[in-house]
């Protein structure tokens, strides 16, 4: 028996081993129509093949659907027997577009699944009148439950010392809806990138062996809430560039860095505050010779130039202004609008020269490096016993257990006393770790800038 052809509110999968594909089906039917089909036991050309159909392989279909795809839909899905072979039909509807499924919106185009540029999902969200349609604003896949109630403490303390959130840390779900970040249990997409782990947020931070985006040295990506993200990427910065040795009169040592931290730091924050999470792209971080470059994919705003934002006071223009705020809050980010004349101003004060590069696919801010001599070599390529790798490891443990003692690190890492003391220390000087409490009573702490 043969069912026809597909069409765009009607899909075809042969069975639930395309179930991936699926959802972007569905998702994509959703942006278009707002309602649509789908048999799981039938070929794309209408053959009908059947498939085994139990309550768990009905119960995979449904949670696959409550778990990947937002805005939240409800579908009937049910087992049904044609011409003798079992299949899986699901029937769905939604007006609340767009719809993404593994955090990328797709649209239906006869019967392909086509992925939605940044363009067409603002002028969809703009048809759809809805301010609450912007991604930050869903509803996420996660729970209050799946936030990391550590670093909403340190945040929560951050922004009420910074004087800018009147609110003391309660309880996890307490503080997540005086933010404006929950609906319910569930946080917004806002909370859930900001405070807990998700594949959607990643950054990938490369170190490459020429000027060219070929051969690299070192490769490494992550994916968490982004205020960790951001702490690691500066932390693999600050140990993969050049610093320089100062003396004050009174002979006390300072580090210098190539490029000034303050300008590395905003250019990662306004990365993860302007990035296009529903292209489902990674941040980048790369590190060439001559330049560091820094990638958000999400596109600049049509019709403006990055010096219109540093020479001229133009109004600030959010992609996602939830997460901004929330930002703002903990001063991260000072201003809105702000970043790149902030970005700019460090860069001329340290004689540093940047470029702001606009992509089809998102947005970069490049540092060049000095070709001087510097008094201290990457850390990468120091051949002393004390590793970049081993100072990786100890970030990441700290980023998730927010501390770490002398003989925690020893054991993580398995070294002498002697070797670990000095690794601490020299994290110390570099400004990548602080120390707080003396002696048999002292941890080391990521530097919150």
């Amino acid at each position: 028996m043969n069912l026809g052809i597909e069409t765009e509110i009607l899909e075809f999968k042969k069975s639930t081993g395309e179930l991936k594909e699926a959802m972007y089906s569905i998702c994509a039917i959703l942006n278009k129509h707002q309602h649509g089909e789908l048999y799981f036991g039938v070929k794309p050309d209408g053959t009908l093949v059947g498939q085994i159909v139990t309550e768990e392989s009905l119960r995979e279909v449904s949670q696959k659907i409550g778990n990947f795809i937002e805005p939240k839909i409800y579908p009937e899905i049910n087992k049904v027997v044609i011409d003798g072979k079992e299949c899986i039909h699901v029937k769905f509807e939604g007006n609340h577009v767009p719809y993404f499924a593994y955090g990328v919106a797709r649209i239906r185009v006869a019967d392909e699944d086509l992925q939605m540029s940044p363009e067409e999902i603002t002028d969809l969200l703009l048809k759809s009148g809805r301010e609450g349609n912007r991604w930050e604003n869903l509803i996420s896949n996660k729970l209050v439950d799946d936030v990391d109630e550590e670093l909403l403490k340190r945040y929560t303390r951050q922004a009420h010392e910074a004087g800018r959130i009147a609110i003391g840390y309660t309880d996890k779900k307490t503080v997540l809806n005086q933010l404006e970040l929950t609906e319910g249990n569930s946080l917004l997409n806002a909370g859930k990138a900001l405070f807990s782990d998700d594949l959607i947020q990643d950054i990938q931070m490369a170190i490459f062996a020429t000027n060219e985006r070929l051969t690299f040295n070192d490769i490494q990506r992550y994916h968490g809430p982004v205020l960790k993200l951001v702490d690691m990427a500066e932390a693999y910065i600050k140990s993969n560039i050049h610093w320089r040795a100062e003396f004050t009169g009174s002979l006390q040592r300072t580090e210098i860095p190539e490029i000034p931290m303050d300008a590395i730091r905003e250019a990662l924050l306004n990365s993860f505050c302007h990035k296009d999470y529903s292209v489902g792209q990674s941040n980048e971080v790369a590190i060439y010779k001559d330049r560091i470059e820094i990638y958000n994919p999400g596109t600049f705003p049509e019709g403006f130039e990055p010096q219109d934002f540093i020479n001229r006071p133009e109004r600030p223009i959010r992609r996602n202004p939830k997460i901004a705020r929330i930002l703002y809050y903990s001063k991260d980010i000072e201003s809105f609008g702000t970043g790149l004349k902030r970005i700019a101003d460090a860069c001329n004060t340290a004689g540093i020269r940047y470029e702001f590069k606009k992509l089809k696919s998102g947005f970069v801010v490049c540092f060049y490096r000095s070709e001087e001599k510097a008094d201290k070599k990457p850390i990468k390529a120091d051949k002393k016993p004390i590793k970049a790798e081993r100072k990786e490891i100890i970030i990441k443990y700290l980023l998730e257990n927010g501390s770490i003692t002398n003989k925690e690190a020893r054991e993580l890492l398995r070294l002498a006393d002697s070797t670990t003391k000095r690794m601490l220390k020299q994290m110390v000087d570099e400004k990548i770790l602080v120390i707080e409490g003396e002696r048999k009573s002292r941890k080391y702490l990521l530097k919150r800038q």
